[in-house]
């Protein structure tokens, strides 16, 4: 979750600077010159740091040819946003970018990612990659058009210290969500200026909501958001609304954020930087890679974090099977379909995600590896104190819906969120307004009532 924000005229001003940017050298220039696009913020330089190296390895072994990296600051929305508009004419489009998993479908559709699978079958380290990332990557024609960079799972981190002045025995590991309900009621009785339990909602984190959120609660009731055997959307589901009731207690009871503290897109960094490490903050729905933020040479440097902070799984509504409910995304480099050299733009991508680079960029940004040599590798193992905890969730992890009209519906989720956490409308309401969204978005006729 990467999401410092920069809005409207940052945006506009950035996106042109990208088209300015992408624009075509001459003829004899463009052939020996590769473009590469990807996010980079003032907490997340992981990846800058790999294409760095990877461009000082490659021009060193490709004399003539020019690597021209082209890093996008914004959070994952506004780089999602400036990403597209580049994509949309052959003239400013990438040769090589990041893209996120969930929008992979999407960009096939639109003709703007380079099938790989002919490059893929010469690659001798593709068989090191894991099954599941590797489908990450795949279209609806069976094909893969994008190759995995890491992946990460969800989890309630909590403050143990919080906790134990809360009286709560540790290690907590809620069985259900009342388990939740009475741990952040706890906390608020022992000392009402801490913030029990935050989960995100609204449309200011975005993709965040969903994730570190919603998707957990809704996961666990049973249902689910889209019905793979028929290929439809779920609408009328009593799960949804269910979710939405537990979002309305959280915060209608101050065990959350206020409200507008949660359509804050930032405020993710108070709970990073600022809430936890002061004690301020009793535990919060967050990816794999919250270690990232605080281990040294991370954003928001905190050496007791280790000490501090633990981890449990987010339970399901009432502790049935499995148990506990994870969510799973992570982000890819694709080619674009345009690209005048597509050998050389996958012989980039090689140095990019070679072992070294994929171990340095898993570790810098507390990644789960899809690599088998990085998941074995020592360092990995011994990176943080919490690497078996969070790789252990992968055994009940889900994955967002990999369709091309997702993004439309998550968009709608995030604002059932909304409407409920501010009182706008009742669980009941959003959840109707939701399902009335769902089949304007998608058509009735893809749809199913369960």
């Amino acid at each position: 979750m990467r999401r410092p924000a920069l809005k409207s005229m940052s945006l506009i001003a950035s996106a042109l600077f990208i088209l300015t940017a992408c624009t075509p050298a001459s003829p004899e220039d463009s052939s020996k010159t590769l473009k590469v696009v990807y996010q980079k913020t003032d907490s997340f330089t992981a990846l800058e740091t790999m294409f760095q190296a990877a461009k000082q390895e490659f021009e060193a072994a490709n004399q003539g040819v020019t690597v021209e990296l082209q890093p996008i600051q914004g959070n994952d929305d506004d780089y999602g946003t400036k990403l597209a508009l580049a994509l949309r004419s052959p003239s400013t489009a990438p040769d090589i970018f990041y893209e996120d998993t969930f929008k992979v479908r999407s960009d096939v559709d639109a003709g703007y990612l380079l099938k790989l699978d002919s490059h893929l079958e010469g690659w001798a380290d593709w068989e090191k990659f894991d099954d599941g990332a590797k489908a990450a990557g795949r279209a609806d024609d069976g094909g893969t058009y994008a190759v995995p960079l890491g992946t990460d799972t969800r989890a309630i981190w909590y403050n143990k210290k919080v906790f134990e002045a809360a009286g709560i025995s540790l290690p907590w590991e809620p069985r259900n969500w009342q388990d939740i309900l009475d741990t952040a009621r706890k906390i608020k009785a022992d000392n009402p200026s801490v913030i029990p339990f935050n989960m995100y909602a609204g449309k200011g984190t975005g993709e965040g909501t969903v994730m570190q959120g919603f998707y957990e609660l809704l996961y666990g009731t049973g249902s689910t958001l889209y019905d793979e055997e028929s290929k439809k959307w779920v609408v009328g589901s009593a799960g949804f609304k269910d979710s939405l009731g537990f979002l309305e207690t959280l915060y209608d009871e101050g065990l959350a954020v206020t409200p507008a503290e949660a359509l804050d897109a930032n405020v993710w960094k108070k709970v990073f930087g600022e809430w936890f490490p002061t004690g301020k903050l009793g535990a919060t729905v967050e990816g794999s890679y919250a270690p990232s933020f605080w281990q040294e040479g991370g954003s928001y440097e905190w050496p007791g974090y280790a000490q501090d902070m633990a981890v449990a799984a987010f339970p399901t509504q009432d502790g049935g099977s499995p148990g506990a409910v994870s969510m799973s995304g992570g982000w890819t480099l694709a080619i674009g379909a345009g690209t005048k050299e597509p050998d050389l733009a996958f012989k980039f991508l090689n140095s990019a995600l070679n072992r070294d680079n994929s171990l340095k960029f898993t570790l810098e940004s507390s990644q789960i590896a899809v690599r088998s040599d990085v998941a074995e590798d020592s360092g990995y193992q011994a990176a943080n104190p919490f690497v078996k905890d969070v790789s252990g969730l992968v055994s009940v992890t889900r994955y967002r819906p990999a369709t091309s009209d997702y993004p439309r519906i998550s968009a709608a989720v995030q604002e059932a969120t909304e409407a409920v956490i501010t009182g706008a409308k009742s669980p009941e309401q959003a959840a109707a307004d939701y399902d009335a969204a769902v089949v304007e978005i998608v058509g009735g006729d893809k749809t199913v009532r369960k």
